[in-house]
C-alpha cells in the first residue's frame, strides 16, 4: 500500500497533502509542483498569478439539452408558458460568465470582453446545442467562465421548459477548445 493510500484510508479522500501525492510511488504518484492550487499543507489555496503577463485568451465550451421532439417544437415555435426560452437561457449564460469567480472557489475574478451563447435546435439530437465563447485579456484562462456559461444557460433551458417536460437531458457538458496562456491550444479530440 502507498502511502497516498494510507492517508486516504486513514484521513479521508480531501486531506492528501503535497508530500504525500509526491510520495505516493508508481503510475499514481503527482509530482508537488504540478499542484498549483494547494500549498504545502495540502490546503486550497488560490494561485498567485501577478507575476504572470497578461495575454489574450479565449475558450469555447458546450452543453447539450436532448428533449422530446415536441418540447423542441414548441420552444422553437414561442408557445413555452414561462415566455422567451431560448432569450432567456443566453441571458443567464452572459450573466453567470461574468459571476464565475464568485461560484467556483479558486476562480480568479477576471475582466471579459466577450461572451457569446449561442443556443442551436438539434432535430437529430433531439435538443439544443449551446456553445458559449469567452474572451478576455489576463493573467489567465477563461475555460471555467465559459463552462459555466454553457452549464447555465443549460439549466435555464431547462427551468424555463420544464412546464413542457421534466424529463429532459443535460449532458456532454465540455471544453471545445482554447487559446492562449503557457499551457498552449487545447481542442477537443471529438464531438459527441
Amino acid at each position: 500500500m502507498t502511502s497516498l493510500d494510507q492517508n486516504f484510508l486513514e484521513r479521508g479522500p480531501n486531506s492528501a497533502t503535497a508530500d504525500d501525492l509526491a510520495a505516493g510511488g508508481g503510475d499514481r504518484a503527482v509530482a508537488a509542483p504540478s499542484l498549483t492550487h494547494l500549498n504545502s499543507s495540502g490546503e486550497a489555496r488560490m494561485v498567485d498569478i501577478s507575476a504572470k503577463t497578461a495575454t489574450t485568451r479565449e475558450a469555447l465550451a458546450e452543453a447539450r439539452v436532448r428533449m422530446l421532439p415536441t418540447t423542441l417544437a414548441a420552444i422553437e415555435s414561442g408557445n413555452a408558458p414561462k415566455g422567451d426560452v431560448l432569450g432567456t437561457a443566453r441571458i443567464a449564460g452572459i450573466m453567470a460568465a461574468k459571476q464565475t469567480a464568485n461560484l467556483i472557489p479558486l476562480c480568479h475574478p477576471l475582466p471579459l470582453s466577450k461572451v457569446q451563447v449561442t443556443l442551436t435546435p438539434d432535430r437529430a439530437l433531439p435538443g439544443y446545442i449551446i456553445q458559449a465563447r469567452v474572451k478576455t485579456k489576463a493573467e489567465t484562462g477563461v475555460e471555467m467562465e465559459a463552462l459555466t456559461a454553457a452549464s447555465v444557460a443549460a439549466l435555464t433551458l431547462y427551468d424555463m421548459a420544464k412546464a413542457l417536460e421534466k424529463s429532459m437531458q443535460i449532458e456532454a457538458v465540455r471544453l471545445l477548445t482554447k487559446t492562449g496562456g503557457k499551457s498552449g491550444d487545447y481542442q477537443a479530440p471529438d464531438r459527441p
